[in-house]
């Protein structure tokens, strides 16, 4: 009568034969257009983790920060003092919605922040690029949906990879994407009265 580990470590084999058979089918490579939503938290983080992962493969990165401003960040320190070689930084806007206060401001910055990133979207030296809280700038028509979609489709570069983040991602984006993750909340500290924590959430 079999053991317990042989029995699992033929259930293995099976799973790994079927596992490997599948990865063979899986030839192509392209750039993707990648999405980060949802009300749960972990949207940036998996964004800046991604370019950490670029650039230990040696992929020249690219961020441009909407909304956020002035807020110092952690992602956004450790780019500019340690890796500003390796990955280009933008921060366009002058903070969030609720404190600029001023329509015609954000827009300004919006459109400045999107000028950049079309800039390195298209610069063939750049693999990677992460427009960070852009769905933002877009739920609130500081950007037009449409020559952002169409700009990703049409002009990135086939071997470029954009990472698009923030909640409320607008339908025509979530189409146009490769690759679409919804945060979901299940459980958050600033319920009970926590503030935000230095590490954790900036």
């Amino acid at each position: 009568m079999q053991d317990d580990n042989t029995r699992h470590r033929e259930k293995m084999q099976r799973i790994k034969a079927a596992r490997d058979r599948m990865i063979a089918t899986k030839t192509g490579e392209k750039g993707l257009i990648i999405v980060h939503t949802g009300k749960g938290k972990g949207k940036s983080s998996s964004a800046f983790g991604m370019v950490m992962r670029c650039i230990a493969h040696g992929m020249p990165c690219a961020v441009v920060q909407f909304i956020k401003g002035n807020w110092l960040t952690g992602e956004a320190e450790l780019l500019r003092t340690r890796f500003a070689e390796e990955c280009r930084l933008v921060i366009s806007g002058e903070g969030f919605t609720w404190e600029t206060q001023d329509r015609d401001r954000d827009i300004a910055a919006a459109r400045r922040g999107w000028e950049a990133a079309k800039g390195f979207i298209r610069d063939p030296e750049i693999r990677f690029v992460l427009l960070d809280e852009i769905n933002i700038a877009l739920r609130y028509d500081y950007l037009d949906i449409d020559e952002v979609v169409a700009f990703l489709l049409e002009e990135k570069p086939p071997m470029t990879h954009v990472v698009l983040t923030g909640r409320n991602a607008k339908p025509e984006l979530i189409e146009a994407a490769d690759l679409v993750t919804e945060m979901t909340l299940v459980k958050h500290p600033f319920r009970d009265g926590i503030k935000a924590q230095p590490g954790v959430e900036f």
